[in-house]
């Protein structure tokens, strides 16, 4: 049994040299609750579900919680086993994803606007973006190199949102219903925005392989 000075020494010690958290499996699993929303977003595309955009604003409230825990992990590490500036910026980038998502969904409702061919194919693309993170956040920590791959596929998911964007905006703009066409144009912004912050997360990531050689 230890003696109570022994006890004493390792509580001083802890808060000297606090453990440091498991910032693979904190990012890992704050990707994984992205990948709901994403999820969720493209099923109300699909379908108009309620179900499915209420669960929306749910999601919000876990991936802050997630978002919070892990900036307080990030706060109260004395060591980090990568830039700690990196960390901060794939938090950063991946709760942006759901803001964007989530505002997608309320400009929806607030201009009452119907999910499109166009809006439904970018929401799939960004389901293949945000998986390939996943994938890459997943093997990280284990086989920095083995998610470069996923890194490059994210980005280039991202890619192919801006140019069905392009052509969904070229296609809005054929007609006269200029109103119609000012609503339309933002819910397809918000989507290509998180589009970016895919992008964004992808090159945090990317940083984080070289880096860590």
């Amino acid at each position: 049994m230890p003696s109570r000075n022994t006890s004493a020494i390792s509580r001083i010690l802890q808060r000297i040299f606090p453990k440091t958290a498991d910032f693979y499996l904190l990012l890992h699993e704050q990707c994984r609750q992205v990948c709901v929303t994403v999820d969720n977003l493209a099923r109300f595309m699909a379908s108009e579900c309620i179900a499915a955009g209420e669960m929306l604003k749910e999601d919000e409230h876990e991936a802050d919680r997630l978002r919070m825990r892990n900036l307080h992990a990030l706060n109260s590490s004395f060591a980090t086993p990568m830039d700690r500036e990196d960390i901060y910026r794939a938090i950063a980038a991946l709760d942006s994803i759901v803001t964007y998502c989530k505002s997608t969904y309320n400009e929806m409702q607030a201009l009452q606007l119907a999910p499109d061919r166009h809006s439904l194919a970018m929401v799939q693309e960004l389901q293949v973006g945000i998986n390939a993170l996943e994938k890459g956040f997943a093997v990280l920590g284990k086989q920095p190199r083995g998610a470069e791959p996923h890194a490059f596929a994210a980005r280039h998911s991202e890619r192919r949102i801006e140019k069905m964007y392009r052509k969904a905006i070229a296609d809005l703009f054929q007609g006269d219903d200029y109103l119609n066409m000012f609503k339309q144009r933002e819910l397809y912004r918000h989507i290509s925005n998180a589009a970016d912050k895919v992008h964004a997360t992808a090159n945090v990531l990317e940083d984080i392989i070289v880096k860590l050689g």
